[in-house]
């Protein structure tokens, strides 16, 4: 019976770090998108910003009530403070990203710096649905060599309700929305390439 217990305990633990790893991991990836949608003035990562709020409200939810739930022995639940600590922050810094992002959707005027600052970048950003017949569905990041080919680098993948920062080894799959960065005249090849066309 005592295994049985320490079992479902470890279970139950394992879940808790899963869902901070991906409470920490999308707000560090909002962050980047809110600065990108604001330097760029792109309305299409401010949008991505917006949704991923939608999702970090749900993982928040959902990672307080499992460690409330989890029937821990008041010794041990004494230890899951500093946990839920974490997770209240990363939350705080996605509330953070979606207000930053929102200055771009709403319109507002920006300092005149940063009008100069944008206008001088030569950088866009895109994003873009991958097709069933497109060249890049089954490969790696690293073996799409989409960087070398077009000079738009993938800042993150949409990939259903997932928003994945990919690492060489990820694998596209059609159907995935990839958001890209790069040279303003790599934009159009990014773009065919993602289509097939």
């Amino acid at each position: 019976m005592r295994g049985e217990g320490s079992a479902s305990k470890k279970k139950v633990f394992e879940k808790i770090t899963e869902e901070l790893i991906e409470l920490k991991n999308t707000s560090e990836l909002m962050i980047d998108l809110a600065y990108s949608a604001l330097l760029l003035n792109s309305v299409e990562l401010a949008e991505e910003v917006e949704m991923l709020e939608e999702k970090m409200d749900k993982l928040h939810t959902d990672f307080e009530l499992r460690i409330l739930s989890s029937n821990f022995k008041p010794e041990e639940a004494k230890e899951f403070l500093g946990l839920m600590r974490i997770g209240s922050v990363t939350e705080r810094i996605a509330d953070a990203a979606e207000k930053i992002s929102s200055l771009v959707l709403r319109g507002l005027k920006s300092h005149p710096v940063m009008n100069l600052v944008i206008e001088e970048a030569e950088e866009t950003v895109v994003r873009a649905k991958v097709s069933e017949e497109s060249p890049l569905v089954g490969k790696t990041i690293k073996e799409a060599r989409i960087d070398e080919r077009t000079g738009m680098w993938i800042l993150a993948i949409r990939r259903n309700n997932r928003w994945i920062r990919p690492k060489s080894t990820t694998r596209i799959k059609a159907g995935d929305v990839l958001i890209a960065s790069g040279y303003t005249e790599g934009e159009e090849d990014f773009l065919h390439l993602v289509s097939g066309a």
